[in-house]
């Protein structure tokens, strides 16, 4: 444990921000999972859907600074990419 004040002080806000981070990352992984598991049920529309949403909570998780903005990029593009190759 810290002895000086500013690092009790700033270790207390990393605890806070991890725990919002770990909600961020968690909903966007399950929305990243709801879009593939629709893709593998050969459900085009809720596939597209799932997609959709599953970018935006990608996109938020770039805006908060949870994760970088080519990060979030990337992680569409192969969401993107993987749906597709599950819907031929």
């Amino acid at each position: 444990m810290a002895n000086i004040k500013s690092q009790i002080k700033r270790n207390r806000q990393n605890e806070k921000r991890r725990l919002r981070n770990r909600s961020v990352r968690s909903e966007m992984n399950t929305r990243t999972k709801a879009a593939l598991d629709a893709a593998e049920h050969n459900d085009e529309e809720t596939a597209a859907e799932a997609l959709r949403l599953a970018a935006k909570r990608i996109d938020k998780a770039a805006v908060k600074g949870v994760i970088h903005k080519n990060t979030a990029a990337r992680r569409k593009s192969r969401l993107a990419r993987e749906i597709q190759r599950l819907a031929d």
